[in-house]
């Protein structure tokens, strides 16, 4: 059942929980996300970031996922992930994509503020929801970590003062905020202010908070994010990881003579990449 960013987050807010949001930079992660929010029966969000651009393009898996939202037995979301440019926006929304973010944090306030804006009027016009972001996760945006183990300084949190203006002035329906979360696989433990999630739920009218950066925080800060007032968490990293581990224990596992079929690498990473994304969903749908 297709709905849109909007709808979604408001499942999340009566419920008090928040909905998990999964990268489909193909076919097997979209079967197995899906496939597992069915099983689980909890209504989920697909999404799609522009950096993926180069593995499959928009214009290939797009609309595959939106027929798949349509056809699924829950609610789901089609979402654009960290859209860079209006254009990019423009190509989602004529897809059909029920939700798109657009992502500004590394212009200036001016800037985001700006395209926030024009990015809610061209929304308007679909049945669609906007997300912005406001602060910095830092400079692992793409999810591929520099390696260093360093804390990453270029991050800035959240102001909520600033949110408050911001969202008034765009009228966004989601926030994506920075209290303490990186892209990609942690390096340190990570130090989660969720006094910036409260504190921006209070200056906004309770806007549902997104959380950037899930892959690796413990159960517990899941549970306490989401006692703040976070209402999306974007995952992808771990579940990538997870098929990646499947495919390799599949093709190690074969005889030196035993033929290698990529039809059965995909099935097991497919296979990995569910049972993780059903783990992550416990958690966020607060089963566990």
């Amino acid at each position: 059942m297709l709905v849109n960013l909007k709808e979604i987050l408001q499942i999340a807010e009566d419920r008090n929980i928040a909905v998990g949001s999964f990268n489909t930079p193909n076919l097997e992660s979209l079967i197995a996300i899906i496939g597992a929010a069915e099983e689980l029966d909890v209504p989920v969000i697909i999404q799609f970031a522009q950096c993926h651009e180069p593995w499959l393009p928009l214009s290939v898996i797009g609309p595959i996922m939106v027929e798949h939202a349509k056809k699924a037995s829950v609610p789901v979301c089609v979402h654009l992930d960290h859209g860079e440019t209006l254009e990019y926006l423009q190509q989602a929304l004529e897809i059909g994509f029920t939700g798109i973010m657009y992502d500004g944090s590394v212009l200036s306030y001016e800037e985001n503020l700006a395209n926030t804006k024009k990015a809610v009027a061209m929304a308007a016009n679909y049945n669609c929801s906007v997300e912005a972001e406001l602060g910095s996760m830092g400079k692992r945006e793409s999810g591929a970590g520099d390696g260093s183990g360093e804390e990453d300084d270029t991050k800035i949190y959240t102001d909520p003062a600033q949110a408050k203006q911001f969202v008034e002035e765009t009228k966004v329906d989601a926030l994506a905020c920075s209290f303490g979360t990186t892209h990609g696989i942690y390096l340190t433990k990570p130090k989660l202010d969720f006094d910036v999630v409260k504190n921006v739920r209070e200056q906004t009218n309770n806007i549902p908070v997104v959380m950037h950066g899930g892959s690796g925080v413990s159960k517990d800060d899941f549970h306490a994010g989401i006692k703040a007032g976070v209402r999306k968490i974007n995952y992808f990293t771990y579940m990538d990881k997870s098929g990646g581990n499947a495919a390799a224990e599949y093709v190690k596992g074969l005889k030196e003579d035993e033929p290698k079929f990529y039809s059965s690498v995909v099935l097991a990473a497919t296979k990995a990449m569910k049972e993780n994304v059903k783990e992550a969903m416990r958690t966020f749908a607060l089963m566990d």
